[in-house]
């Protein structure tokens, strides 16, 4: 009997959606989790794109709409995170509107990542359907909380003009309730970044177990 023994495929991991609204704080909570994380902002389309939607009035491209992601492209690295532990992702210059090259994430064996986005909940279905899912959450606080927490962030990195930030900004501060709503009827669930760290730590917990029974 030979003392190889053929090597086996690796388990298969599971993703935690993470939503929210912008400045709703999901990629420093990604963060803290010290799971590997793949940014879903970097699938927005290119600004030169003929489909982006426009805002009324011409107020230029509505990136707050979910036609300005190209979530075919987000749920196809999702599948192949979960199936090889590996993925080349784009990556994303949002001050310039445009990919600006690929990079590689590698889950380094880990049984569970989080995909974090505005626009996450578009893919719930999609990875529930394929059984990738292990959790869906949607950040939520107090709007004017979340309204300085992204205007400072936005500003501070140079992702657009000031009074273009400022008037999304504040087009955001009002619908911000309605966008939590649309986030849950997709099937996140609503919750503040304690009860998020906790359903994080729970479906680890899981996905470890299971991948030590698959690999027993």
């Amino acid at each position: 009997m030979s003392s190889q023994s053929s090597a086996q495929p690796p388990s298969p991991a599971r993703v935690v959606l993470l939503t929210g609204p912008s400045g709703s704080g999901k990629t420093s909570l990604a963060a803290l989790t010290g799971l590997p994380v793949l940014n879903l902002d970097d699938f927005y389309k290119e600004g030169t794109d003929p489909t982006l939607p426009q805002l009324p009035q011409d107020g230029g491209a509505d990136w707050d709409s979910p036609l300005s992601w190209d979530a075919s492209a987000a749920v196809a690295a999702i599948e192949t995170l979960c199936r090889t532990g590996t993925a080349a992702v784009p990556v994303y210059d949002i001050s310039a509107s445009a990919r600006t090259g690929e990079s590689r994430l590698d889950l380094g064996g880990a049984p569970l990542f989080i995909a974090e986005g505005i626009f996450a909940a578009d893919v719930i279905a999609a990875c529930r359907a394929a059984g990738l899912l292990a959790d869906a959450l949607c950040l939520r606080g107090r709007p004017t909380t979340t309204f300085r927490r992204r205007l400072a962030r936005d500003l501070r990195e140079g992702r657009k003009s000031a009074p273009y930030l400022v008037r999304r900004g504040l087009r955001l501060l009002r619908n911000e309730r309605a966008v939590v709503a649309r986030h849950c009827g997709l099937g996140a669930y609503p919750c503040a970044k304690p009860e998020a760290l906790a359903r994080i730590a729970a479906a680890r917990w899981a996905s470890g177990a299971v991948g030590a029974a698959v690999r027993s």
